[in-house]
């Protein structure tokens, strides 16, 4: 490094993790110690995509209120954040980025000393017929939002095709019934939500049905077909069309590392970048990177994975901006813990599945209990599902799943502090959790299950 300029942070992408390190880096060192030039495509920063489906469905009134800190409001932190510039190149070897201003056509070179790569995830479109036409909308930004949201102000027909039923798939059915529209989703699972076991899948099944939901499982899209001007007119499987005015991709996401592939870093089996523990890529000593194009180290399975979700994004941007500015801090890992809801029913779970227990080599029992949000007497207390999964002979907790109605999703967290505690579910019945009536039961639905799952594990220790 010179020691006649400054030094520089460069950061890739203008959303959670990228402005959290950027922010928390601006925090630790002052713009006289660090120069922060940070580059973002879109025309927005720092918003919740998690948001996008309650927004589209009319449940948050206005786009603003999905933006955390605008860009003014970043560069007034000394921060200097180009919009709609897109970095088209990372010259590691050199230690700099080739930029492109979306507006202008103008490319510049910038120099950086340390650079952080949060280039996020992009929605998966299969390469398929008629994908690219006009009326079929990923939901991964705000202007991809704000693109569905014009084509259900300008489109005459009430028809949506959801193609993927995991949890954009799901909350974008739920958006698109309130706005009246006739839903159906073709989902190629058995059941919805494949973040859960099917038996578990099939009661989010029922409730989307209850909606008006037209749910089709088991399909696969071949095609989709085009009428007048272009425009999307049906989805096609082997067997069957669905007439759709408008086609939403719920399919899930993959990490955007196209730039780190060119640039040689090292990428998973995911296709995300690959990071320590203080989300340094690896083999690079002045490169970070963080969010949904990462992949993180799964605790109870050992494995890594990719989990595209704002709460490790921000946690991740943290952790980067503390390293830069020169502290110290880490990322673990993570458990695994979702939450999502359709209509009035909850969905909640953390750690593994039975499939992912049995990839990981893993031998154990499962369990399956039903009980109430509340004391059966109380008024309102809702039905729910749990669903617990333990290690043969040591007892160990390895995954939860809970469907039911309000009160169910939150639970969830209790088992993600014992997954990351590496508590046994033995433990976990001991547990001194907060008892009212208006709460839980005198035994809450996670300790019941927790007891059950104890009876297997005994029963089948020898």
């Amino acid at each position: 490094m010179s020691m006649s300029r400054m030094e520089r942070l460069v950061v890739i992408g203008g959303d959670a993790a990228g402005m959290s390190a950027a922010s928390q880096a601006r925090r630790m060192r002052g713009p006289d110690e660090l120069e922060i030039v940070a580059f973002e495509r879109g025309h927005f920063s720092s918003y919740s995509a998690c948001g996008i489906p309650y927004w589209v469905g009319g449940d948050v009134p206005e786009r603003e209120r999905l933006i955390a800190r605008s860009p003014a409001e970043h560069r007034e932190r000394a921060i200097d954040l180009r919009m709609r510039t897109e970095v088209t190149e990372i010259d590691v070897a050199g230690g700099r980025v080739r930029s492109l201003d979306l507006e202008s056509g103008a490319e510049e070179w910038t120099s950086y000393d340390k650079l952080v790569i949060a280039t996020g995830a992009r929605p998966i479109r299969p390469d398929l017929p008629g994908v690219d036409a006009p009326g079929v909308h990923g939901v991964q930004t705000l202007d991809d939002g704000q693109a569905l949201l014009d084509t259900l102000a300008t489109t005459e027909g009430r028809r949506a095709v959801v193609v993927g039923a995991g949890y954009i798939g799901v909350e974008m059915a739920e958006a698109l019934i309130n706005r009246g529209y006739e839903v159906t989703v073709v989902n190629r699972g058995k059941e919805p939500m494949s973040t859960l076991d099917p038996d578990m899948g099939r009661l989010v099944h029922t409730a989307m049905e209850n909606l008006g939901v037209t749910m089709v499982n088991d399909a696969e899209i071949t095609k989709l077909l085009t009428g007048d001007a272009g425009r999307v007119r049906a989805v096609a499987t082997e067997d069957a069309e669905y007439p759709a005015d408008v086609v939403v991709l719920g399919i899930g996401v993959r990490p955007e590392t196209t730039l780190a592939r060119a640039a040689g870093l090292p990428l998973g089996d995911h296709g995300g970048l690959l990071t320590d523990l203080a989300m340094r890529v690896r083999g690079h000593e002045n490169i970070w990177a963080g969010g949904d194009c990462v992949e993180v180290l799964d605790l109870i399975s050992g494995r890594e994975r990719h989990i595209a979700l704002g709460t490790h994004a921000n946690k991740h941007g943290q952790v980067i901006g503390s390293n830069v500015g020169g502290g110290y801090a880490t990322f673990p890992g993570v458990v695994g813990t979702a939450v999502s809801k359709v209509c009035d029913l909850e969905i909640a779970r953390t750690g593994l599945r039975e499939k992912d227990a049995h990839r990981a080599g893993l031998r154990f029992e499962a369990v399956t209990i039903q009980s109430t949000s509340r004391a059966g007497y109380y008024p309102d207390a809702d039905l729910m599902t749990v669903k617990m999964l333990a290690e043969r002979r040591t007892g160990r907790l390895l995954g939860v799943q809970i469907v039911g109605g309000e009160g169910a999703a939150k639970r969830v967290d209790i088992a993600a502090v014992a997954l990351t505690a590496g508590m046994t579910v033995e433990q976990m019945t001991s547990l001194d959790l907060g008892y009212a009536p208006p709460f839980s039961p005198v035994w809450d639905p996670i300790l019941v299950a927790a007891r059950k799952a104890v009876t297997a594990v005994r029963k089948n220790a020898a």
